[in-house]
């Protein structure tokens, strides 16, 4: 028996999906396919194999280097992994030992930019067969679990904003190797500050275009490509999809858009507030709902009088109370609290409105509307989807279980008593580390692990003698 089925990995449709797979390599001429898993930052990673070696790997997994889950934004490894337990106290991650990727068959794609280029999402599993615990996907996948036993399914759609440039310079001389690299010089595609206008979109369409028919060939259920507020900046909307789905869905549209853009000479950057002048800061807004298992409805539709009804209410009441540590999910990245201004259709405390942009979680809602949802503004687009969902989720069925009440709606938010939003990435840690609901929902060993490479991605950061520190006081001392 192989790998897969020794463990039970697979279900009935991800076995026949998985006969389907090899069927289409054959007959598409796939010459190679890249196995990828998403990181605790969302970043693919993987290895890339000739097409005979698939079906092989299909079912006994593809080994991977476990450091690859205890890497910080700039690839370091952040954990003595050479010590006893790794770091991580568990066996498993001592010594830079193998994990086994496990393929999802049902995610293979073709990949439109790649000649003769399949692709491959996977989970991960020690060898034992037990699941890693810090898989990010597999993680969501067991609260989506937990939501399943309380009879609904997750409903998320995605608004993603991100910056697209011309690379000038790709800093490829060796003195701009590093851990990181010289970021690429690069050039403005649109002056900006025209929102939504159609010559600034015809300006961009050259590569917008060639972005739109290459995710539209991955299956992506693209919705609209709008000009956002920035030069320079664009927003992409997706209709919605359930369970792991939008999750999946956003990493491969991230690192798509990415590739895509590399190879015809464009950088797209997901970073929330490139240090570009005059740039505006991108979100990322998840609309999200409950769909009711029996029936197939909305459980976010109100009735005549309401504006939610009472268990949506409720979930709200619990995105607003686990805010703060959340943040550490929705916004994990240094750069991303550089976002949260008042006056700025950006949030900067835990509040929710009816149709309000200004608020951090808005309701949009009516009697018979079966898009009623909840509009979460508070995330930036380099956060892992996996979390962002899963804490999410979490944190609404805290509300559902405790009968949360959010409070009255802020209809002037930036004015609103309201616990504020983290400033900073430190805040949101701090937080998280004290939240037992997310700890618990996710993990104690991944949140300790999580904990452990943002610390170390900050102590990196307060070493660095920044631009600012440099103009105030070089001079002047």
């Amino acid at each position: 028996m192989s790998f897969v089925e020794r463990h039970g990995l697979w279900s009935a449709e991800q076995t026949l999906a998985a006969a389907e797979v090899e069927a289409r390599i054959a007959a598409e001429g796939v010459e190679i396919v890249r196995f990828s898993f998403a990181d605790q930052h969302g970043i693919l990673r993987g290895k890339t194999l000739v097409a005979g070696e698939v079906a092989g790997a299909l079912r006994e997994g593809v080994a991977v280097t476990s450091t690859l889950l205890a890497k910080d934004t700039s690839h370091r490894t952040a954990f003595p992994v050479f010590t006893a337990g790794g770091g991580f106290g568990m066996a498993e991650m001592q010594g830079a030992a193998d994990v086994l990727m496990v393929a999802d068959p049902a995610s293979f794609r073709i990949l439109p930019w790649a000649p003769h280029t399949g692709w491959l999402l996977c989970d991960l599993y020690f060898a034992s067969g037990a699941p890693v615990p810090f898989s990010t996907r597999q993680i969501q996948a067991r609260v989506l679990e937990r939501l399943g036993e309380q009879g609904f399914d997750f409903v998320a759609g995605l608004e993603v904003e991100f910056h697209l440039t011309r690379i000038e310079d790709p800093r490829l001389r060796p003195e701009d190797a590093g851990q990181p690299g010289t970021p690429s010089r690069v050039s403005l595609l649109t002056q900006g500050y025209q929102y939504l206008t159609e010559l600034r979109y015809d300006q961009l369409d050259p590569i917008l275009e060639i972005l739109r028919r290459d995710l539209v060939k991955l299956g992506l259920p693209l919705r609209s490509l709008e000009v956002e507020y920035g030069p320079s900046q664009v927003e992409f909307t997706f209709r919605p999809g359930v369970g792991l789905a939008p999750a999946d869905m956003m990493i491969l549209f991230r690192s798509a858009t990415k590739q895509i853009c590399r190879r015809h000479g464009y950088h797209a950057s997901f970073m929330c507030r490139p240090r570009l002048p005059n740039v505006m800061s991108s979100g990322w807004h998840l609309h999200q709902s409950l769909r009711d298992r029996k029936s197939g409805a909305n459980a976010f539709v109100p009735t005549d009088g309401e504006v939610l009804p009472p268990l949506a209410q409720h979930y709200l009441g619990g995105l607003l109370a686990h805010a703060g540590a959340a943040a550490a999910f929705s916004t994990p990245t240094i750069n991303g609290y550089k976002r949260y201004r008042p006056y700025s259709l950006a949030p900067d405390r835990a509040v929710w409105g009816r149709d309000n942009r200004g608020v951090m979680l808005r309701v949009l809602s009516r009697p018979g509307d079966d898009a009623s949802r909840i509009e979460n503004r508070v995330g930036e687009p380099a956060a892992n989807p996996y979390l962002y969902m899963a804490s999410q989720i979490l944190s609404g069925l805290d509300g559902m279980a405790r009968r949360l009440d959010p409070g009255p709606s802020a209809d002037t938010p930036y004015e609103t008593a309201a616990p504020a939003l983290p400033r900073s990435l430190d805040e949101a840690l701090v937080a998280l580390r004290q939240d037992s609901c997310l700890r618990e929902g996710l993990g104690q060993a991944f949140i300790d692990c999580f904990l452990h490479i943002k610390e170390a991605e900050l102590a990196r950061f307060r070493l660095e003698v920044s631009e600012w520190e440099q103009r105030e006081y070089f001079d002047l001392f």
